[in-house]
């Protein structure tokens, strides 16, 4: 073999270039670069967005549809498209300020508040409503987050507030006590009839092994029912009316109101502080408490956890019991505080429901639970405000549209064409089925 031949064999690899400064020769990504990869992610956050987003959308969709002179314009749309987009741009403006300005703040009000016309209260007063729905909502979404915590469904918790509402009103009006003590011990007495409620379901999976949903959805119609015979018994019934309509709770039992020394129309009570007080503690009780431990262990796998020495009938007991005790205030700050002259079989409405939308949207997490409430708070305060100009059922209709979309992930990635995040779609489980 020849000289030069062994020497290319012998010559060493020629080696890359090291950058003088010793960094990496690779670049780094930027803020922007990161920032807009997160944005094109279907991950928890950008899910929850984007799904607000394209309810909004449809829904502005579905108000050109129900508006009969814009529907109209678009039957010669291709003569004059500026007709339909012009009449379409200034109704789903007009309908989303109207909502706007019937939850957060009335742009009328506030000219009118500038120049004197008007008072602070009349301008919080669409504020004050927003709180005053929030307030239920708050509690039921966290009612139904922490069971999803222990992968349970809890789709009771229209029945335990309405065990809530009962039991906060028996001794609101049948006790004669000071406030410092009427009052406390009247929302506990929701709690307390909410929870043992709550906790049927979860002894009957604990020791039968049925379904808390199938259970739960059982004991809503019972509760219901129960309600209607209730109000017409003699112990409950009001003397002062001929209708379906319990007995007035004592002053010394009635939440105080927050705002009314501005104006006494407003109705936001002390419920929403404790609401934010439970949620402050469910938070505590989820991230900081053996218990908490063990509901979100129980949650994520069963049988490891009982692997480990869980006792997995009795996480779910507690939790569920727990769970409707939440849902119980919800009933509580109905029948002490908006509802304190005298509560119907209306006056659950449907928060037990809404509160599964809640938790859903605020992925069970409490700080989560609670801006979903205000949210769908200010949906159902705008959407009566803005009566007749918007239809009412457009606040049901937003809500069902988000709920479809953040209980979907993978439809929000399919039609936004977003990339899968590096652990996967996240979505909340209850598991038994």
């Amino acid at each position: 073999m020849s000289s030069d031949s062994t020497d290319t064999a012998q010559a060493p690899a020629e080696q890359p270039e090291t950058p003088s400064d010793g960094g990496s020769s690779e670049e780094k990504p930027n803020f922007m670069r990161l920032f807009g990869r997160y944005l094109t992610e279907a991950n928890s956050v950008m899910v929850t967005i984007y799904s607000l987003l394209l309810a909004f959308f449809i829904g502005g969709i579905l108000l050109i549809l129900s508006d009969e002179y814009t529907r109209s314009t678009y039957s010669y749309f291709f003569a004059r498209p500026q007709d339909a987009l012009t009449a379409s741009w200034y109704l789903i403006r007009d309908s989303y300020l109207a909502l706007f300005e019937g939850a957060v703040l009335n742009l009328n009000m506030l000219d009118r508040f500038a120049t004197g016309d008007a008072d602070l209260g009349d301008l919080l007063r669409p504020l004050s409503e927003t709180l005053t729905y929030a307030t239920p909502l708050i509690f039921t979404g966290l009612a139904v987050g922490l069971a999803f915590k222990a992968g349970l469904f809890n789709i009771g918790a229209q029945g335990q507030m309405i065990l809530g509402i009962l039991g906060a009103l028996i001794v609101g009006f049948s006790l004669d006590l000071p406030i410092w003590l009427h009052l406390p011990l009247a929302v506990l007495a929701g709690a307390v009839a909410g929870g043992l409620f709550g906790a049927i379901p979860g002894v009957l999976k604990a020791s039968t092994g049925a379904h808390e949903v199938i259970s739960s959805i059982m004991l809503n119609n019972i509760a219901a029912l129960f309600l209607v015979w209730a109000l017409g018994t003699g112990f409950l019934h009001s003397d002062l009316s001929t209708q379906l309509v319990s007995k007035s709770v004592h002053d010394s039992a009635t939440l105080p109101t927050l705002l009314s020394g501005l104006n006494e129309s407003l109705r936001v009570n002390l419920g929403l502080i404790i609401g934010i007080a439970a949620a402050v503690l469910v938070w505590w009780l989820l991230s900081k408490s053996t218990f908490g431990f063990r509901i979100r262990a129980v949650g994520f796998n069963e049988h490891a956890s009982a692997t480990a020495g869980m006792h997995i009938g009795r996480t779910y007991t507690t939790t569920m019991a727990v769970s409707g005790a939440i849902a119980g205030l919800a009933g509580a700050t109905l029948s002490l505080g908006v509802y304190s002259t005298g509560v119907t079989s209306s006056t659950p409405l449907e928060y037990g429901f809404d509160g599964i939308t809640v938790a859903l949207l605020g992925r069970a997490n409490p700080g989560g639970i609670v801006a979903a409430a205000l949210l769908f708070g200010a949906l159902k305060a705008g959407a009566l405000s803005a009566q007749p100009d918007v239809p009412v059922d457009i606040s049901t209709l937003l809500q069902a549209i988000i709920v479809l979309f953040i209980a979907a992930p993978a439809l929000v990635k399919a039609i936004l064409h977003l990339r899968t995040p590096r652990g996967g779609l996240v979505t909340l489980e209850a598991k038994g089925w």
